[in-house]
């Protein structure tokens, strides 16, 4: 880019923060209408809602306001592009992209096709779109190389569907080609299409993998939404849940940089709701090397009818005594036993555990809702524990997956 184009793309930051929300909006509409095959490929339920239009335009701002410097958005191109993999996005599909936004910039700004910021902002698109196809090639490349993996979608089963709670079931699923499973790293995730028949199209969600790698299938486990949820979040965790054993889906690779990353250390993990499914996945892999360091396990929920997995955590807890664990229940039911259910009610309060349990030396591993997460991350800082030594997963609209 030349220096003048930088400019030209710097002088848009008021503009996108005034009505960046407005312009991706309109480039959403102007490209599934141009393109209707791509409804497939994004989430429909964030189309409607809002969200997927706002999170682009945060990320157009953020670019906009690092174009001298990209680099430091690194770490999200690298988070966006697992997710492109997962979907199987491909490099043509950026030509699509691009046109559809620098149409959009010209027609929602009224300014001609010819005018130099929109060569700016080609220049500054075709800039970020190489970073990503080079990131996603990094991946699909190793996709290519790991035994038992593979490119885009792939026929499973629902070999079994487990009840874990009043909201969250299990589905374990095996290749339909009875072909093999590569081995994948523990907070990973897979993305999983659906038809979706309010819809009359088939629909993706990212779910993650909530236990280690198994020899015969990958297991996922989905909360149920409220289906008088008008934002239509749940589409796809309705669907699932609707579907019968031996129903087959369409499956991407494990995939995600959200993992486990040293089980040497003494690893703390903390979810809210269905953010426990990477923790549990974790704790399952220190249970295959034999739990090497003390573990702590930290979990909040509304209560026992909503706290998937217990029973599992507690028979780990009974077999591993460096295993420790502290359940908090925002709203107990009587039937709900202190102790034996939970150990704190309200919400999670990092402060009120016991500091043995929150070494300053562990790894700390966050996954719930935003708030959630931003909350345990303040205290955590406060408490002393290093930044990098905290590592955190989104989930939700607006967030990565679940």
């Amino acid at each position: 880019m030349t220096p003048q184009q930088i400019d030209l793309v710097k002088a848009t930051v008021p503009v996108l923060r005034e009505n960046g929300v407005a312009l991706t909006g309109y480039f959403y509409n102007r490209m599934l209408g141009n393109n209707p095959h791509l409804k497939e490929t994004f989430n429909m339920g964030h189309q409607r809602s809002g969200a997927q239009a706002q999170a682009l335009a945060g990320a157009v701002l953020a670019y906009a306001e690092n174009i001298e410097d990209p680099s430091v958005l690194l770490p999200v191109v690298e988070l966006i592009a697992h997710k492109h993999v997962s979907l199987n996005i491909q490099a043509p599909d950026y030509n699509i992209v691009g046109e559809n936004l620098l149409h959009s910039i010209s027609e929602v700004l009224s300014i001609s096709m010819q005018d130099p910021l929109i060569d700016a902002w080609a220049a500054a698109y075709g800039q970020l779109a190489d970073l990503f196809i080079r990131t996603e090639k990094a991946i699909y490349d190793q996709h290519q190389q790991t035994k038992g993996s593979w490119l885009g979608w792939r026929n499973f089963k629902i070999a079994k569907k487990v009840v874990e709670s009043d909201e969250i079931t299990s589905f374990y699923l095996s290749p339909s080609d009875g072909g093999e499973l590569p081995k994948y790293e523990a907070g990973q995730y897979i993305s999983v299409r659906v038809f979706v028949a309010e819809l009359g199209l088939k629909q993706p969600r990212q779910y993650t993998l909530s236990t280690s790698p198994q020899a015969d299938y990958l297991r996922i486990s989905v909360k149920r939404e409220d289906e008088k949820n008008d934002l239509a979040a749940g589409w796809v965790s309705n669907t699932l849940h609707h579907l019968l054993e031996g129903s087959e889906i369409e499956v991407s690779a494990p995939t995600g940089n959200f993992f486990l990353i040293d089980p040497n250390k003494r690893n703390v993990f903390i979810s809210g709701g269905v953010g426990l499914t990477p923790m549990v996945a974790m704790l399952n892999q220190l249970v295959t090397l034999d739990m090497p360091q003390p573990v702590t396990f930290i979990h909040a929920c509304r209560s026992k009818h909503v706290h998937a997995m217990k029973q599992h955590i507690h028979e780990l807890k009974a077999q591993y005594p460096r295993l420790s664990t502290f359940t908090v229940y925002e709203f107990p039911h009587q039937s709900d036993k202190l102790d034996e259910d939970y150990d704190a009610t309200g919400r999670l309060d990092l402060n009120a555990v016991d500091r043995i349990l929150l070494s300053p030396d562990a790894d700390y591993y966050l996954c719930g809702p935003m708030p959630f997460m931003a909350e345990q991350q303040k205290v955590l800082l406060a408490q002393g524990i290093a930044a990098e030594n905290i590592h955190s997963e989104a989930f939700g609209t607006g967030g990565v997956h679940h």
